[in-house]
């Protein structure tokens, strides 16, 4: 009976109190809930989720990019908002519309590339491998296509596309993006990460040699891992707090290999702070970097990596 109690009560506050309360609050501001929303909350995380919540909004964020400027008008002739007198309202809505449909498309995107199987009869798949191993090798040719070489970039035998099966084409994507356009930091980690900890030499011989930053893990295959991690995030809509706050519009594959560039370098930085004794800590290590992540995102204002953010024209939207 209390169970039910409660429910007839919630239900009457949703469907009538609730109905009473923002009646009253337009009428005592003169503005609608959408309004309110976005002339009290700065741009980013925080408005577009707040956005996203608005019942009003729910058929709006499947509609195709396209149609979102109609969907715009559509909502303010049916709030009665004169689109003359409240100019950057429109604005607002459709930066916000443009980024949850973007997130959604983007969810899309990355899912297709996971999906597809590294294909060594695939020129183009066979080229992007080979621009991996020249930007992380330079100055050491690849002396046959099946070669022992490519353990020296940290995969696991002869032939990487063995390597590539848990997240297909999204794994050597991400991996290229970060030695292409990350070079100096991604050559920086793969040569600390082929220092194997103490290796042959004892603990004292070791420092006394000063590596200190000597870690010994697979590079590539903690790409592809990492890979992993970063398709997690975005699919669970973890990402969203992220690239609301880095993305003025839609996000797009290109934010999502950015912050694989974020991840791959802050879980080199977590894994020496971390210490661990060998590999085979490495998926405590990652569980416990994947919690710190998480907690970060649940900060509405997080930006991982703010310096990839093209965020200056979102001050003014």
């Amino acid at each position: 009976f209390a169970r039910m109690f409660v429910q007839v009560c919630l239900y009457f506050y949703c469907k009538c109190l609730w109905r009473c309360l923002k009646f009253v609050v337009r009428k005592l501001t003169g503005r609608c809930e959408l309004q309110r929303i976005c002339y009290n909350t700065k741009p980013g995380a925080a408005r577009t989720m707040k956005i996203g919540n608005c019942k009003r909004l729910q058929t709006s964020v499947s509609v195709h990019p396209d149609a979102i400027e109609k969907t715009i008008d559509d909502i303010m002739e049916l709030k009665r908002i004169n689109p003359d007198i409240n100019p950057q309202l429109g604005v607002s809505l459709q930066a916000c519309l443009l980024q949850i449909v973007g997130y959604r498309n983007l969810i899309a995107e990355v899912e297709k590339l996971r999906r597809e199987p590294y294909d060594s009869e695939n020129p183009q798949h066979e080229e992007m491998l080979l621009k991996l191993w020249k930007c992380l090798k330079p100055n050491s040719p690849l002396k046959a296509r099946i070669s022992k070489q490519w353990c020296e970039i940290g995969f696991q035998g002869d032939d990487p596309k063995t390597d590539f099966r848990g997240m297909g084409l999204l794994g050597l994507y991400n991996l290229v993006y970060f030695a292409e356009w990350d070079t100096e930091v991604a050559q920086q980690v793969l040569s600390d990460s082929l220092h194997p900890k103490y290796s042959q030499f004892s603990k004292a011989e070791w420092e006394k040699k000063k590596f200190d930053k000597a870690i010994g893990y697979s590079f590539a295959i903690v790409g592809i891992n990492i890979t992993d991690l970063a398709y997690n995030l975005l699919v669970s809509g973890a990402l969203k707090t992220h690239f609301y706050n880095v993305a003025p519009e839609a996000p797009t594959l290109t934010h999502f290999q950015q912050t694989f560039c974020y991840l791959m370098h802050e879980f080199h930085k977590f894994w020496i702070e971390e210490d661990p004794l060998d590999i085979m800590e490495f998926n405590r290590v990652r569980e416990k970097f994947h919690k710190r992540i998480l907690k970060q995102l649940q900060n509405p204002e997080m930006a991982l990596c703010p310096h990839f953010a093209a965020s200056e024209s979102l001050i003014n939207m």
